[in-house]
C-alpha cells in the first residue's frame, strides 16, 4: 500500500511540476509588478496556454507555430523532477494518513514559490497569503478524519509562532530578511506545527542551516561577498520539507 502511495505521489508531483514553469515565468517580475502578461516575444498569455496562460510547459504555442525563437520560461524538467521527488518523499514518510493529501496539494505551490524566489528574490503575495489560509483549512479537514497524525490547534499555533519569529527578524534587520519570508513563514509554521513543537523548531532551524551552508559555499567559491543577498524562500521550504518528513516518520 505504501509503495502504491509513493508511486502515485511521484506521478502527481511530476505532472503538476510540468505545469509550474509558465506560472514561474509570469510571477518572476519586479515587486511593483503583479505578473507578466505576455511571453518573451510579446504574445499574450491568454492565447498561449490553458488556464488563461497560467498552466503549461516552458514554451509559447504561438512562437512554436510561427517558428520564432522563444526563451524558455523556467527549467521544466528540473521543476518536475524536484516536485516528483518531494511528493514521493512525503508519501514514503506519511503513508496513507489523511494529511498526505494536504502535503501533495501544497507541494507544487511550494515548488513554484521556490522557483520564483530563486529567479527574482521575491515571494508573491498572490501565493504566500492564500497558501497560509489553504494550509490551515485543509489540515482542519484532515483533523476530522480518522488516523490523522497531527494536531490542528498545534498547526494554527505553529503558524502564528513561526510567523511572529520571522516578523521579529524582519523588524531587527529589514535588509537581511524580506517581508515575503515573513508571510511564507505563516504557511510553513502551520505545516510544521501539525506535528508538534519539536518538528516546528527542527524545520525552522533546518531552513537557516541550509541557507547558511549555501551562503558559505558561495563565499568559498568567491561568487558572493558578505553583503550579497540570497533568496531565502527555497531554504525555508527545504527546511519545512525536512521537518515534515521527520515528523511524519
Amino acid at each position: 500500500m505504501r509503495i502504491t502511495a509513493v508511486t502515485l505521489a511521484a506521478v502527481w508531483g511530476a505532472a503538476t511540476g510540468l505545469l509550474i514553469p509558465r506560472a514561474a515565468y509570469r510571477f518572476s517580475v519586479e515587486p511593483e509588478e503583479e505578473w507578466r502578461g505576455a511571453c518573451p516575444a510579446g504574445h499574450p498569455f491568454s492565447a498561449t496556454g490553458p488556464g488563461r496562460g497560467w498552466l503549461g510547459a516552458a514554451g509559447c504555442r504561438v512562437c512554436t507555430a510561427d517558428g520564432s525563437a522563444a526563451a524558455p520560461f523556467a527549467p521544466q524538467v528540473l521543476l518536475a523532477a524536484v516536485t516528483a521527488s518531494a511528493c514521493a518523499l512525503l508519501a514514503a514518510a506519511t503513508g496513507t494518513r489523511p494529511e498526505l493529501a494536504v502535503w501533495l496539494l501544497l507541494a507544487p505551490v511550494a515548488a513554484l514559490l521556490a522557483a520564483v524566489d530563486h529567479r527574482v528574490h521575491r515571494l508573491p503575495d498572490q501565493l504566500t497569503l492564500p497558501l497560509a489560509g489553504v494550509a490551515a483549512v485543509l489540515l482542519g479537514v484532515a483533523s476530522l478524519l480518522p488516523e490523522h497524525g497531527g494536531s490542528w490547534s498545534g498547526a494554527l499555533l505553529g503558524g502564528a509562532a513561526l510567523g511572529c519569529f520571522y516578523l521579529v527578524l524582519y523588524l531587527i534587520n529589514p535588509k537581511g530578511m524580506g517581508f515575503g519570508d515573513v508571510k511564507l513563514a505563516l504557511s510553513l509554521g502551520v505545516v510544521l506545527g501539525w506535528y508538534g513543537w519539536p518538528v516546528l523548531v527542527a524545520g525552522g532551524f533546518a531552513g537557516f542551516l541550509y541557507g547558511a551552508v549555501y551562503g558559505l559555499g558561495l563565499l568559498v567559491l568567491r561568487r558572493a561577498n558578505r553583503r550579497t543577498g540570497i533568496p531565502f524562500g527555497p531554504f525555508m521550504i527545504a527546511g519545512a520539507l525536512t521537518g515534515v518528513v521527520l515528523g511524519a516518520l
